[in-house]
């Protein structure tokens, strides 16, 4: 499948796949990077995907191949269960407004809702409970999970996956204070989702108060992560889970939020930015590792951290210098 090479007995039989700690005999696993040799050396499977130059002695076999992890993926498709499908059409208690406009082999599952003007293209699902707003366009090849919100004039493109309790096009929070009280600023705008992108469950992307919400092609969204109201995120980054970006923030290309990171609105955050987890950024950032709250480049973060843990230390000389010196 793969034009690798075989260190081991060929007449080995694989009967399934899974990880380097869970794998028992007659399994595959991969080995793609170093931090797991541990792991490596004790696993129990027979045989075992690693880059070309790995040299250590295991016992397991060894299929040499320029990208063990996406081989491996390949082997776990063809070994697992048949995918998923759903069959095109609608189903009698989908609710489709008449001027709704669906493409070829669109699948609309039970109790979904599919509002006026609203268009979904060639080959997508919408998922049982699901609803799509007034004007909404969905592309081709787009699956959209059970339970997933999309309103009003929502733009997606291609081959889209949301799952499932996301709520795409919500209002952005925006409230003026008026004579003593808030009063809320209309959201005019819109949310537009671009090819290939992916969003993970519970997680809610708000409308522009005017203009566009904006996530560009290849972005990779976690659960549980909020995308507040004009915000741009650049193609191809990744936003783990439970992070939070506050309004108008741009984005770079190429990315990527750990979890839980926190970013103040009206910031920048360049090209290929690495954000680690639990970071809070109070401005706008050149691009680099940044870690901490705020977030400083890590190699300052890592330094301030040695610093904190030798405090303890610090206080106890002190202490003896002073008593030396009867203070």
């Amino acid at each position: 499948m793969f034009d690798g090479e075989l260190v081991g007995d060929p007449a080995l039989k694989i009967t399934g796949a899974a990880s380097l700690a869970e794998a028992t005999a007659g399994e595959i696993s991969f080995f793609a990077n170093r931090k797991y040799m541990g792991a490596m050396r004790k696993t129990r499977a027979s045989a075992v995907f690693v880059p070309p130059d790995f040299s250590e002695a295991i016992p397991a076999a060894q299929i040499r191949v320029s990208n063990p992890t996406k081989d491996f993926e390949q082997v776990l498709l063809k070994l697992a269960p048949n995918p998923i499908t759903f069959a095109p059409g609608v189903h009698p208690s989908a609710i489709v407004d008449p001027s709704a406009q669906l493409g070829e082999r669109v699948s609309i599952q039970p109790h979904a809702v599919i509002e006026a003007g609203a268009r979904i293209g060639d080959g997508t699902v919408i998922g049982t409970g699901s609803y799509i707003g007034h004007e909404t366009i969905i592309g081709p090849a787009c699956l959209i999970y059970p339970r997933v919100t999309i309103r009003e004039r929502t733009r997606i493109g291609s081959g889209v996956i949301i799952h499932s309790g996301a709520v795409i096009a919500a209002d952005g929070f925006g409230f003026e204070v008026v004579d003593g009280r808030q009063e809320k600023i209309q959201q005019l705008g819109i949310v537009q989702i671009d090819d290939d992108v992916e969003i993970g469950a519970n997680t809610t992307i708000d409308r522009a108060r005017f203009g566009r919400t904006w996530i560009q092609q290849g972005v990779k969204i976690d659960n549980l992560v909020q995308i507040a109201h004009n915000v741009v995120v650049g193609k191809n980054s990744i936003i783990v889970a439970q992070t939070g970006i506050s309004g108008s923030t741009r984005v770079g290309e190429r990315v990527t939020m750990a979890g839980q990171v926190g970013i103040v609105g009206h910031v920048e955050i360049a090209d290929g930015t690495v954000i680690a987890a639990q970071s809070g950024v109070s401005k706008s950032i050149p691009g680099g590792v940044w870690f901490g709250y705020p977030a400083v480049p890590i190699a300052e973060a890592k330094q301030q951290i040695a610093w904190l843990r030798r405090l303890g230390k610090l206080f106890a000389r002190v202490k003896e210098i002073e008593k030396k010196l009867g203070l």
